[in-house]
């Protein structure tokens, strides 16, 4: 159990996070580059570990209550905080407790998972391929993060393997033509970094290699801008921010952004757009989410950080109308299931994802199936720790076999709220 632990402490050691989320402890010093994690795993032994000794693994909600709670107890304006022992060495124990739980009950994980949530629905997520990367993830000149695919169309999480596996390689060959072989190496998720020099030629690319790979209509796109990267005190948005010299000559409002996803929508299938503003510009995600809110998903990743509390303000405000649900950025398995919870009753979507620095630890693919997310951003087709989340998936679909639900073309809204 405790080498599991130390595995989910060390799973993220390079990734951008939010200003919001709960604290991740690292050591500090030189080690490592001060990223080492021997604070957390010391806290597991020393304070977590022997604190539990005794409890039944089956009561999760209680446990980790418990955790954050009693054992830590530090709290913020945005609520627990964990600064005391780190969310990763709480969210680590929290998620060995949920696969001990699972044991004892002698049932799969994403059953489990279910049946602490209160959920009745087993549903097979649609995956959402990053498949071009810009931003802080690529060296091109690129604002915008991540461009998806999604296969939509397909009848099964098998056969959507097999469409976006499809478009992704249709996608390498139309990138290798065009900008040389250079640029098709791959970046922390799977996806391509040609040197693309504005967002609309990586929307472009897409709708070329979904029509070569026969699949237009089926397969359509999603994007996570994290446009906190790009926002300056004068809060304006820098699409060039990336460019040694800039002269600030692409610095754009707040609604002048609004009017360019807007051109996007109206020219690609887009259907998910994540963090199109930043995580403090409530104004504008209020406006951009009740202008398109209904065609298309505005997904909230920077704004929520998968915090109960910033979930109520956003539904309260209608600030965006999808969760991003990432358990290490909130520390514990019942906090991300509230979240869920309060985001499927506003009639939310959700999509379950991982970050950057992955291990090949599978936990992500059953808590999509668990929760009925109806989605899931866990990289390109490509990588051993992208494709660990996908082989798990396949293997579920497979084990429920004909109770088998693929969420498809109603990814946004899978199952009734549970």
């Amino acid at each position: 159990m405790l080498c599991l632990i130390v595995v989910y402490i060390l799973s993220y050691l390079n990734y951008q996070t939010g200003v919001y989320e709960a604290l991740e402890l690292r050591d500090g010093g030189k080690d490592y580059l001060g990223k080492g994690v021997l604070k957390a795993v010391g806290n597991v032994n020393t304070i977590i570990g022997p604190a539990l000794v005794g409890k039944d693994p089956v009561d999760q909600t209680g446990i980790d209550n418990f955790m954050v709670q009693s054992l830590d107890g530090t709290q913020n304006e945005w609520g627990w905080c964990k600064q005391k022992l780190g969310a990763n060495a709480i969210l680590a124990v929290s998620l060995a407790v949920c696969k001990a739980g699972a044991y004892v009950k002698k049932i799969p994980l994403y059953q489990h998972i279910a049946n602490v949530a209160g959920n009745k629905n087993l549903v097979m997520p649609v995956p959402a391929f990053n498949v071009i990367n810009g931003g802080s993830h690529a060296g091109n000149k690129l604002a915008m993060q991540e461009f998806m695919i999604l296969p939509v169309g397909a009848s099964s999480f098998k056969e959507a393997m097999k469409m976006g596996s499809e478009v992704y390689h249709h996608l390498k060959a139309v990138i290798k033509k065009k900008y040389g072989q250079d640029a098709t190496n791959v970046g922390d998720e799977g996806g391509f970094a040609p040197n693309i020099q504005e967002n609309k030629e990586g929307l472009e690319l897409l709708k070329i290699a979904i029509a070569k790979a026969g699949y237009t209509g089926k397969v359509v796109i999603g994007m996570d801008v994290a446009a906190s990267e790009f926002y300056g005190q004068d809060k304006t948005y820098d699409l060039n921010f990336k460019e040694e010299n800039n002269n600030g000559s692409q610095k754009i409002s707040g609604s002048e952004l609004i009017k360019l996803y807007e051109s996007f929508v109206d020219e690609y299938p887009i259907v998910s757009i994540e963090d199109p503003f930043d995580q403090d510009d409530w104004e504008h995600y209020s406006k951009f989410t009740s202008t398109i809110g209904e065609k298309v998903q505005i997904v909230g990743d920077d704004l929520l950080v998968t915090n109960p509390k910033r979930v109520a303000k956003a539904i309260s405000e209608k600030s965006c109308n999808a969760l991003l649900l990432k358990v290490n950025q909130i520390g514990s398995v019942t906090e991300s299931i509230e979240a869920v919870k309060m985001s499927k009753q506003a009639g939310w979507g959700v999509m379950t994802s991982h970050r950057s620095g992955e291990t090949e630890d599978t936990f992500i693919a059953d808590l999509a199936v668990g929760l009925a997310t109806g989605q899931i951003k866990t990289g390109a087709p490509c990588r051993s720790e992208r494709l660990a989340k996908y082989n798990q998936l396949l293997r579920i679909e497979e084990e429920l076999g004909s109770a088998a639900v693929y969420a498809g073309a109603n990814f946004r809204k899978p199952v009734e709220p549970y």
